[in-house]
């Protein structure tokens, strides 16, 4: 039964670091090179991250840098970055490409808290989700006789317990979020 509930706990542990990793691709006006992490490159017909491809820095906390290790792929890498959804336009210079971030306006800033705010909330579906799957599971296993009535409102309230702390997690990391958006 105790396995049961290990299987729904590493399932809502991924729903954090995936949660953790759309806040890393939220842009909060400074320059992180996990905001290229999503940006994928047509690298000689191969959807590729740009990290593969290149050395992706951060000189000035506004300033990214993209050096590609082949520079027959510095074209592509720029179109790539200028179809993502970062908004920012770079610059070539033929080795290196750099994106300047400029200073979040107080309307950007609002609207990046509903983005985190959305995120968050789909995240807690998810564990939500997670929970009812596990419950249905256990009185799955109380229809087939393999489980007794007291053990599945152990069950239940383990998962209440389990999914609370998620929850809990999620509102943590929207508000630390929240915090660095509005804090710049």
């Amino acid at each position: 039964m105790n396995d049961e509930l290990k299987i729904y706990e590493e399932k809502m542990k991924k729903t954090i670091g995936v949660l953790a990793d759309d806040f890393a691709g939220i842009r909060a006006g400074q320059a992180s090179p996990a905001l290229l992490d999503r940006v994928m490159v047509d690298y000689y017909g191969t959807p590729t991250k740009i990290t593969q491809i290149a050395n992706v820095s951060v000189p000035e906390p506004r300033i990214l840098t993209v050096s590609p290790y082949d520079k027959t792929a510095l074209k592509n890498i720029e179109k790539a970055i200028q179809s993502s959804e970062l908004g920012i336009n770079p610059t070539n210079d033929g080795s290196v490409i750099r994106m300047v971030f400029p200073q979040l306006t107080e309307e950007r800033r609002k609207e990046l808290c509903k983005v985190v705010g959305k995120t968050a909330e789909e995240s807690k579906v998810a564990i939500r989700s997670i929970r009812r799957d596990g419950i249905e599971k256990v009185k799955q296993m109380k229809k087939n006789g393999d489980a007794t009535e007291d053990d599945v409102k152990i069950l239940e309230g383990k998962m209440q317990k389990l999914t609370d702390r998620f929850i809990e997690e999620i509102d943590k990391l929207a508000a630390a979020k929240e915090k660095d958006i509005l804090s710049i």
